[in-house]
């Protein structure tokens, strides 16, 4: 920390790429929902300069000498997730210098000596008067000093400052510092819940902060750890264990993309979730994070989800049933999380998946049940239900599947976007995704429409939705296709949708940004 009082606040939000979650020792206490974010090895899911950071004696190590001085304040951070609502457990030992623990905070740059963060810091040095106090890392300076109970709202001569009021003691400083161990192993803890924070070290409460300064309280954001300017030091952090605390005031959606396939503009899942969480930035009581490129890394992404969404290629390598993926989102949904799958990723295996989605979102792609051909689907008439708020009947060329395989006697599911497809759709062979007789005698010779969206309201009072469209990135840009799947986002997390459904506006430039490479 730098010792200012105020610093211009920047905390802006720093998209991850992520990938297939790596093995993590499994944590002692994983019962109580904790579980590690640092293997103990290695560096992998943390960044930073590899010349000041490593692992040794399985503890990560920050070290700096003589030369090269530092010229600023650097950081290893975290890259598999961001904090929200958070217990973060670890021990640290720090030997001459300062230090500290960023949260719900933001890269801002990538400095000569590595990454450049600003926000929260649970403070750490090697003398004796900052180590447990809360500062705002390139921010607002001192929020609240060690023994302090603090109140911060806006500076009412100026709304870019913090007004903070000391409303209680925790302890006098000095008592709570005789506690801390020089130069050994010390135990830190910080709870972040809601605009509530506090920091413990080795069991004392050494600060409690009710942050309440618009546009300054950080809801969401990185971890990491500080490296701070001055004389040669070494600090050292083992045994870091995160674990997610259920959001009070708003619902928390998780949006997982899957790895690239296709062409350029078909099966953009990492385009499309980006596009969908920005669509959803503005609105009100709903948090989102997201993940990139597959199964998150981050042992914890679920944890404290409202709601799940999926847009990924499906099928045999559906990301939800490698592993022991199937059991850790079984019990989300046990617990009454909402889950949602786009595209692809209705389909799973019958045997393998099936099951499961039947009571999960109360239907899936089934093969040699269900087709995949490209139609232009014409959805004239929309049933009255909070995903169809402020949807127009529209029309749309896709990938639409159909024939769904759905729970007996359609109870519990609503469909939203049903068409009769033409009957060209049927020219191909039978095969797994092609044709079969039973799609032909529900189209052809029965003239049944085929729901090609639905929610389902699991008994338990969870929900779920698949939408088979998604194939074509660009369809995105159309108003009421996006209109539809934002409002059943926000609908299974049990938010409200708005009368006119979750407005939102996609120009070309977003909607070409972030596609992936694809040999372009």
């Amino acid at each position: 920390m730098k010792r200012s009082m105020f610093l211009p606040a920047l905390l802006v939000c720093l998209p991850c790429l992520l990938g297939v979650a790596p093995g993590f020792m499994p944590s002692a206490h994983a019962d109580d929902g904790f579980k590690p974010i640092f293997n103990g090895r290695d560096l992998s899911g943390w960044q930073g300069n590899p010349d000041l950071w490593s692992v040794r004696d399985g503890a990560i190590s920050g070290v700096t000498r003589d030369e090269p001085k530092l010229t600023h304040n650097t950081f290893l951070v975290w890259t598999n997730g961001l904090v929200d609502d958070f217990e973060l457990r670890l021990k640290y030992r720090i030997v001459g210098g300062n230090s500290g623990i960023q949260y719900r905070s933001a890269v801002q740059d990538q400095g000569k000596f590595g990454p450049i963060v600003g926000g929260y810091q649970a403070d750490i040095e090697a003398g004796p008067t900052y180590s447990g106090i809360l500062y705002e890392e390139r921010g607002r300076g001192i929020l609240a000093l060690r023994g302090q109970k603090v109140r911060i709202t806006a500076d009412p001569a100026d709304a870019n400052k913090p007004k903070i009021e000391v409303t209680g003691s925790l302890g006098r400083s000095e008592d709570i510092q005789a506690q801390i161990k020089a130069q050994d192993w010390n135990e830190y803890r910080i709870v972040a819940r809601g605009n509530h924070l506090q920091h413990f070290i080795n069991g004392l409460q050494t600060v409690d902060v009710v942050d309440e300064h618009p546009g300054k309280a950080a809801r969401s954001g990185v971890l990491a750890f500080q490296i701070h300017v001055g004389p040669p030091m070494t600090v050292q952090f083992k045994d870091i264990e995160l674990k997610r605390l259920k959001l009070a005031d708003k619902k928390k959606i998780v949006l997982t993309a899957g790895t690239p396939s296709h062409g350029p503009g078909e099966h953009e899942h990492n385009a499309g979730i980006l596009l969908l969480n920005q669509c959803l930035q503005s609105h009100p009581g709903i948090l989102t994070a997201y993940y990139l490129n597959g199964w998150p890394r981050d042992p914890t992404a679920y944890d404290n989800a409202d709601a799940i969404l999926i847009y990924c290629d499906g099928g045999g390598g559906h990301p939800f049933i490698q592993g022991d993926h199937l059991r850790i989102i079984g019990e989300k949904v046990r617990q009454g999380t909402g889950l949602g799958c786009l595209h692809y990723a209705v389909e799973v295996p019958k045997d393998k998946g099936g099951p499961e989605f039947l009571q999960w979102i109360g239907g899936y792609f089934e093969t040699h049940w269900s087709v995949n051909p490209h139609w232009y689907a014409e959805f004239k008439t929309l049933p009255p239900h909070p995903v169809t708020r402020g949807v127009k009947p529209f029309g749309a060329q896709d990938e639409w599947y159909y024939h769904m395989r759905f729970v007996e006697g359609l109870k519990g599911v609503t469909p939203i976007l049903s068409a009769l497809p033409p009957e060209s759709t049927l020219n191909r062979p039978d095969g797994p995704h092609s044709g079969n007789p039973h799609v032909r005698a529900a189209v052809k010779d029965r003239k049944e429409p085929q729901h090609v969206m639905w929610v389902y309201e699991r008994p338990d009072g969870g929900r779920g939705f698949g939408f088979t469209g998604g194939h074509f990135h660009k369809n995105w840009g159309h108003d009421d296709f996006r209109k539809v799947v934002l409002n059943a986002i926000v609908w299974m997390a049990r938010a409200e949708v708005p009368e006119n459904g979750v407005e939102s506006t996609v120009t070309p430039e977003q909607l070409k940004a972030n596609l992936d490479p694809k040999g372009r």
